[in-house]
């Protein structure tokens, strides 16, 4: 019993997004549906897209309780220098509020070189990326293995830079959703590794990427550039790691980081809390000998 749980909460996301198009299409096209003989079809199709809905609701909050506890991975940091982190699962779990996406422990992480500070938030609702340092920095592969899946075609929008930027923000993520994950991580990256697990980075600038679909990579390889696609409030390069390729239906695990220092100081592999800092050092690939 408890592995059909399992199995229906892994297609939650897509449960739900199918039961959401429907009564959506049904608050705005049901109205015209007039005949007789279908209308009881109808209403049992809404009903049973209530159902699920709701199903999808009771899964989120009860199952994760109930999921096998994965040990955490040590992989490389896919950034190099000074990053603060954000929404780190080393504050909380799940570390962007939610599971889906297999985004439980991920992590967002923005360049933070004391030379190059980030402009200040508060000032433009939006500002132009470039302006951030962190956009267009190098982004690394955490393992090395198998690219699976590469996209890079979408564009990189203005940051959202007050309040009133992050208020669009949300209803822009709410529109985002229906579109599906692509739509919310922006252009992104999956590695397959030899043991199964499938390392993420997203947000990636357009057009950067500097591998593809079927490509073998090193762990420490250079991958693209970090942009400010997606639902991203200003450029931040986001990291996790899955147990499938899919983001409907992959779980996600949780990872250290193998060539940072911590807050500038001690040697650490454990993620900081948000606001901390880790120093990333470059990690010669194979190819480098």
């Amino acid at each position: 019993m408890m592995r059909v749980v399992r199995a229906i909460y892994r297609v939650r996301g897509s449960l739900y997004f199918s039961a959401a198009g429907i009564l959506i299409g049904n608050a705005v096209l049901g109205r015209f549906v007039t005949v007789e003989a279908i209308l009881p079809y109808r209403n049992a199709v809404v009903w049973v897209a209530m159902a699920i809905a709701a199903l999808c609701v009771v899964l989120t909050f009860s199952v994760p309780r109930l999921l096998p506890q994965e040990s955490t991975r040590s992989v490389l940091a896919p950034v190099v220098g000074r990053w603060q982190a954000l929404n780190s699962p080393a504050s909380a779990v799940p570390s962007h509020g939610v599971r889906a996406y297999g985004q439980a422990y991920a992590i967002d992480l923005v360049y933070d070189d004391i030379q190059a500070p980030r402009p200040e938030f508060g000032r433009a609702m939006m500002s132009d990326p470039n302006r951030y340092p962190t956009f267009g920095q190098p982004v690394y592969a955490m393992i090395g293995g198998t690219v699976v899946r590469a996209s890079g075609w979408r564009r990189d929008h203005r940051a959202r830079s007050n309040g009133w930027g992050i208020v669009y923000m949300m209803i822009e993520g709410a529109l985002r959703e229906l579109g599906g994950p692509g739509f919310v991580i922006g252009n992104h990256l999956v590695i397959r590794g030899d043991d199964g697990v499938y390392a993420v980075v997203a947000h990636l600038k357009q057009g950067s990427l500097a591998v593809s679909n079927g490509q073998r990579v090193s762990a420490g390889g250079l991958v693209g550039y970090c942009g400010n696609s997606g639902n991203s409030s200003e450029p931040h390069v986001h990291a996790q790691l899955m147990d499938r390729s899919s983001f409907w239906t992959g779980l996600g695990i949780p990872m250290s980081f193998s060539n940072i220092s911590e807050n500038d100081e001690a040697t650490a592999t454990a993620l900081p809390e948000n606001g901390g800092h880790l120093v990333a050092r470059r990690a010669r690939t194979s190819a480098e000998g």
